[in-house]
């Protein structure tokens, strides 16, 4: 499996028989100025949503015209896209699992919120915040665990799952902190391998993964830090 960090909370996934887009937050992101827009979305079959807000949502409408791609997402967002022109839409909730043949997508609960503010300050509510759980076949399940805060559940979550990779939102502010990131990572789940996401995109959010990385220092746990728009193989 090949993981790139497409910055903030983007990444593409290539597995044998998929290219997905995590969170496609491209167009207006500082952290993917200067990559190469085409590249990141070439052949791309799946586009995958956590939630609905902008640094979120991104870049996922016209992706999905361009590509023909498949976009999963929360079922209220899910029916907004249908009517931004998306065609081809898979809609699901917390706790659902929705089955693409070579590999599976679970909602997990997520502390966060999710709306889509429009240029003329209209707020639409697009359904609850989720993480996804992605059990591939042949490769390590992935958890993108979205925004969220600590949770206790995130116990049952690794009881259910048994996630090996994690990419865990560390920029504090809008998410927890690297710290608290640490935390959960190390008394809730058995990560072999850790992607600190959600930093260093704007200004009021932590630059860099620095707290997060030293929070898990003392743990097995590999911790990966890619620049974007490199590419890691797991």
């Amino acid at each position: 499996m090949k993981l790139t960090w497409l910055g903030h909370s983007a990444f593409r996934l290539e597995t044998a028989k998929a290219t997905i887009l995590i969170d496609p937050f491209l167009t207006g992101n500082p952290s993917f100025k200067g990559l190469d827009r085409d590249a990141a979305v070439k052949g791309v079959t799946h586009v995958l949503l956590t939630h609905g807000h902008g640094d979120h949502l991104g870049d996922t409408v016209p992706i999905a015209k361009e590509t023909g791609a498949t976009v999963l997402a929360n079922a209220d967002l899910a029916a907004w896209l249908g009517k931004k022109g998306v065609e081809k839409l898979e809609a699901g909730n917390t706790g659902g699992t929705i089955d693409f043949g070579n590999f599976t997508v679970t909602f997990t609960n997520a502390l966060h919120s999710s709306a889509f503010i429009t240029e003329d300050g209209v707020s639409h509510a697009l359904g609850n915040p989720n993480g996804l759980m992605l059990h591939i076949d042949d490769e390590p399940t992935t958890y993108h665990m979205g925004d969220t805060d600590i949770f206790a559940d995130m116990a049952l979550i690794n009881e259910l799952h048994a996630p090996q990779v994690g990419l865990v939102p560390v920029g504090d502010r809008f998410t927890m902190g690297g710290a608290v990131a640490a935390l959960a990572c190390q008394r809730y789940f058995n990560f072999e391998t850790v992607l600190p996401i959600h930093y260093g995109t704007f200004p009021i959010i932590d630059q860099t993964p620095e707290s997060f990385v030293t929070g898990m220092a003392s743990g097995p746990t590999e911790v990966l830090t890619p620049k974007p728009g490199e590419t890691v193989e797991l």
